[in-house]
This record gives C-alpha cells, sequence and structure tokens, in this order.
C-alpha cells in the first residue's frame, strides 16, 4: 500500500505553550490571570484550530487593486483576502488593540494586550503590520493629546466594534530611501482658504491649526486599507533634514466618501507578507493637519515607532513558536531509518537549539513589554525608563535575526516538504525574513544603541539588570553561565568606553556585534532568572536547560572593526 506522510497538526495554543504559560504566571497577579485566562483560552483555540485552517485555505489569495470602474473612473479599490477580513473582526472583537487603551488592568494591560498578540499573529498571514501602526498611531495621539482629532481617532483605533474601527497607516518611506527620512521629498503646503472640502468640523482639529495639502510620492506604505495616517512632510519654507518635517494626520476618505487626494499607483510585489496591501502611493492635495507643531516630526513620531518595534519583536517570537510547534509534532509523526525523529539524537538537538533560541527571544520581548506597561502606568522609575530606551532597539534587532535563524531551521526540520508552498511551510520563513527589516534594519538600530546609550544613558541599567538577574541564581550552572553573562556584558561596555573616544568610525564598523551582544547576554540572563524560579516554584528543569543552550550557542559578539579589512572585501579591492 502506498505510503502518505500524516502532516503536522495544532493544538488549543494557549494550552501547549509552556514558556507562555509560566511568563504568565509570574508576571501577573493571580487575580489579573485569572480574568484573561479564558480569553487567552479561546485565542489559542482560535490560532490554533479555525484560523489555522483558514490561513492554509487562504494560501493564494492576495490582495487585489482595482484602480478604475468600468465607466472610467478612478476608485482605487482594494480587495483583502478572507483570511484578513476574519482577522479584522477577531481583532477587534478580542480587543488585540483595544486591550491596552481601556486599561482595565493597570500597569500590566500591555503584557495582557501583547499576549494576544502572541497568540494570534502566527495564523493571520501578518495581520498583525496594520495592528501594529494602529496601536502606534493611538499611543502617538495620546502622547500628543491634539483634540479633537485625538479623541476622534483614538476611540476607533481602540474599538472592539468591527463596524466603527479603524486601522492606521504609517507613511514614511519614500524613494530617497527608508532610514534617512530626513530626505522626503512630500511638501506640506498652506491649504487655500477657499478649499470647500474644509469646515469647522473636519479635518478635525483645535481652533486655529492650519489645514495643509500634501503632494509627493510614498514609495511604501503598509497596510493602505486604513481609515487614518500619520504621515510626515516638509511645510514649504522649513529646512530640509530631519528637523524640517512635520508629522501629520489625514484620513483616507473625505466626509461625502470620496478619496482625500490619495492615488494608488500599484501593490508591491513582495518576497513575503504578501497579504499585507502594501501600495505605492501618490499624493496628489491631501487634506491633512500637524499634529505638533510644523517641525520636528521625526521626533514627534518616536512613539509610534517605539510600539511598532514591539509588535514587531513579539511578531518574532510569536512566528518562532508557530514554527515549533509544528516541527514538534511533524517529529513525532515522521519515521526515518526505522523509529520517529523524536527519538534521534541529532534531531532533538536541532530542536533544542532552536527552543532555545526562541525561549530567550520570548524573555527580551516581554521583559520591553513589561516596562511598556508600567510607563503608561505611570509607575516606570528613572533608570526604568532609560532601561526602556536602550531595550526597545536592542529587543527588535535581536529578535529580529533570531527569527530568521529559527525558521530556516523550521524548513530543514521538514526536509523536502519544508520547501513545498501547498504545505504552507515556505510562508513561514518568507514572513519571517521582514522582521529585521521592517521599522529599522539590523545595522540601523544597532546605531540608535550607540545614539541611546550617548544621549540618555542606560547602559549601567542595562548592566545592573544583568546582575541583579545573575544573583538571583543559586544552581550551580544557572550561576555560571549568568555570572558569565554580566563578564561579557562588562567587557563591552569596557570596550566602547575605549574605543568611543579613540575610534569613533570603528564602533560604529563593529556596533552590530556590539548590539547583538547586548541582546544575547540579557536573554541569558533572564532566561537564568526565569529557570531559577522554576526550579524553586516546581523543579521544572526545561527553563534551565534553554538557559544553558543559549548560552552554549554564543552571546560575545564584540569585535574591533579592521576598517581597512572591511573596506578590502566588502568593495572587493586589493
Amino acid at each position: 500500500m502506498a505510503f502518505f506522510q500524516t502532516p503536522p497538526t495544532l493544538g488549543n495554543q494557549f494550552d501547549d505553550d509552556r514558556v507562555l504559560q509560566a511568563y504568565l504566571g509570574s508576571a501577573l497577579p493571580g487575580d489579573v490571570l485569572s480574568k484573561v485566562r479564558e480569553d487567552l483560552r479561546e485565542l489559542g483555540d482560535l490560532s490554533g484550530d479555525r484560523l489555522y485552517r483558514l490561513q492554509l485555505e487562504d494560501r493564494l489569495n492576495e490582495p487585489k487593486l482595482t484602480q478604475w470602474d468600468p465607466w472610467g473612473n478612478r476608485v482605487d479599490t482594494i480587495e483583502v483576502t478572507p483570511l484578513w477580513k476574519e482577522a479584522a473582526r477577531i481583532a477587534c472583537e478580542q480587543g488585540v488593540v483595544a486591550t491596552a487603551y481601556e486599561r482595565a488592568f493597570a500597569e500590566y494591560s500591555r503584557i495582557v494586550q501583547f499576549a494576544k498578540v502572541y497568540l494570534f499573529d502566527a495564523s493571520t498571514d501578518v495581520y498583525t503590520c496594520p495592528l501594529a501602526m494602529t496601536d502606534g498611531a493611538a499611543k502617538t495621539l495620546l502622547v500628543h493629546g491634539h483634540e479633537p482629532m485625538s479623541s476622534r481617532a483614538i476611540a476607533r483605533l481602540a474599538s472592539r466594534d468591527p463596524k466603527t474601527a479603524w486601522t492606521s497607516g504609517q507613511w514614511m518611506t519614500e524613494r530617497t530611501g527608508g532610514s534617512d527620512v530626513g530626505l522626503s521629498e512630500t511638501e506640506a503646503r498652506l491649504c487655500a482658504s477657499d478649499n470647500a472640502d474644509v469646515t469647522d468640523e473636519w479635518p478635525p482639529r483645535k481652533p486655529g491649526t492650519p489645514v495643509y495639502t500634501l503632494h509627493g510620492t510614498k514609495w511604501f506604505t503598509s497596510a493602505i486599507t486604513s481609515q487614518m495616517a500619520l504621515t510626515l512632510g516638509r511645510p514649504v519654507g522649513n529646512p530640509p533634514g530631519g528637523r524640517g518635517l512635520a508629522l501629520f494626520y489625514l484620513e483616507i476618505d473625505k466626509p461625502n466618501g470620496r478619496r482625500n487626494g490619495i492615488l494608488v499607483n500599484r501593490l508591491k510585489d513582495k518576497l513575503g507578507t504578501r497579504k499585507v496591501p502594501t501600495a505605492e502611493l501618490t499624493l496628489d492635495g491631501v487634506l491633512a493637519v500637524p499634529v505638533v507643531g510644523t517641525s520636528d516630526g521625526v521626533r514627534a513620531i518616536t512613539p509610534m515607532l517605539n510600539i511598532t518595534r514591539t509588535w514587531n519583536s513579539v511578531a518574532a517570537v510569536s512566528a518562532m513558536r508557530r514554527g515549533l510547534a509544528l516541527a514538534r509534532d511533524y517529529a513525532k509523526r515522521r519515521v526515518q531509518f526505522g523509529a520517529t525523529l523524536s527519538n534521534k539524537a541529532l534531531h532533538l538537538a536541532t530542536l533544542a537549539d532552536m527552543q532555545a533560541e526562541f525561549e530567550g527571544a520570548f524573555a527580551l520581548a516581554f521583559r520591553v513589554v513589561g516596562m511598556l506597561g508600567r510607563e503608561e502606568a505611570g509607575v516606570l522609575t528613572e533608570s526604568e525608563t532609560k532601561l526602556l530606551r536602550l531595550l526597545t532597539p536592542v529587543m527588535k534587532l535581536t529578535t529580529g535575526k533570531q527569527a530568521v535563524a529559527v525558521l530556516s531551521e523550521v524548513l530543514e526540520c521538514f526536509g523536502g516538504a519544508g520547501y513545498v508552498e501547498d504545505t504552507g511551510l515556505p510562508r513561514l520563513y518568507r514572513d519571517a525574513q521582514v522582521l529585521p527589516i521592517w521599522e529599522g534594519t539590523t545595522n540601523v538600530l544597532s546605531l540608535d544603541t550607540l545614539r541611546a546609550i550617548g544621549k540618555e544613558g542606560g547602559l549601567n541599567e542595562l548592566l545592573a539588570e544583568v546582575k541583579r538577574a545573575a544573583e538571583s541564581c543559586t544552581d550551580a550552572d544557572l550561576v555560571r553561565v549568568s555570572r558569565a553573562a554580566v563578564n561579557t556584558m562588562e567587557r563591552a561596555a569596557e570596550w566602547l568606553s575605549r574605543s568611543y573616544g579613540a575610534d569613533p568610525m570603528g564602533v560604529e564598523g563593529a556596533a552590530r556585534g556590539f548590539a547583538l551582544t547586548l541582546g544575547r547576554s540579557t536573554e541569558v540572563a533572564l532566561l537564568a532568572r526565569a529557570a531559577q524560579k522554576s526550579l524553586d516554584r516546581d523543579g521544572d528543569p526545561r527553563p534551565r536547560a534553554a538557559a544553558l543552550g543559549l548560552f552554549a550557542r554564543g552571546i560575545d559578539l564584540v569585535r574591533d572593526d579592521d576598517r581597512e579589512a572591511s573596506a578590502m572585501l566588502a568593495n572587493d579591492i586589493r
């Protein structure tokens, strides 16, 4: 009889997740956990069952752009896929964004919210992209407090009603590049006083706030199906560079239902995240309102970037967890050379390495999530504020690289089936590759890490964090690896102090290794602390194995940069 391989399956993604369960049990008070447990179980069931099945059925569908109606009118309508439509409804009803703004759990609200994000993300083909920007927009408007714009938008961005909920875009990238936004060519002109579309009520603004029209091209705008966006533009007469930009609020449609001067040139054909309708736009007189002043727009949009980088990291962790869940289940089903893969020593060692990377990334991402919640509740200390500023870019760049490496290994765990599109597995890897790119590449965030240390400090606070984690350990092996994490970070700090004054360009060349050293050392220390708690609580040895495994994979990546050798190899010259 012909052989047919049984495919992997998923169970309830909350019930089956030891790492999430242990973290929530430690991070949340008992009364909070008891209130949210059933909601998380419901989301875990959706993620492992109905949403996952819909995800596989929806595999070949992609968003479709219709630029013209049959009578020649420009319409630029975009139809998203069935999975995204269902994900939009579930995200609203489950409060995947709203939980953060309802603040029902005070300083723990962000932990509850991002637990939902973590469970939701992996089965929705990156619907978390518009949700991340929605959360970031709500946070930015809340920080700047521009009424009535803020109240109008936040009520919709944080809604649990699919009929009234909005999502938001974040339009920064232009043809001049994504990271150096100071090169933006979008021009903001004061709106003519006789513009019939402008009323006292729309666009929403404080009395006396000017209305502008925006003109230019946005080369890469994700989730163009949103109802609003925050974007950067340069008011006429402002100087070049980032300080001459202003942050603007705009709505996609006018009150009469017509497009607000936005033309969709095309949808991008991307390696991954193919469900995300990423568009190239022409802004042709878009009515927009400054969010806060008419300059320093890059600084004004910082709250959004901090939020979206956190979503990026939690999505990285979620993707790793999904790949591992599938690979682990498959290992129990796949028989080779007389035994299942789950009984093969080398395969087990490979899965263990991946699990260690995932657990380290989880610990780092949710440490930042916890501090974010404390900041919003007004209970974050000054030293924690510095730590949060430093750890946000470190977290994002570290977890992004880990996700790509882990999901590459996941495909290998399936052999040839991992390379075949209709298994749904290659999408995991293709979508992961965006994580080190969106919201700042590894190099950009490595330089941001140096800027954060130079401007605000934070390195001493991070070192203190790692030392506290090490001091909490009593198990001999956990003491060993956590102290090694402290020593590694101390050497990294000494290297930075020694090199910065003597060779600042050399520091820039080595910034990636330095930042990854901070991230991986912190992960080991956090894992060691969690592992000691687990041993003390119930004797579970698995977190201990993860801490030791991550340490064995290497944490010290600081290397002096030989600029002459780098230039020779990079340019392939003698």
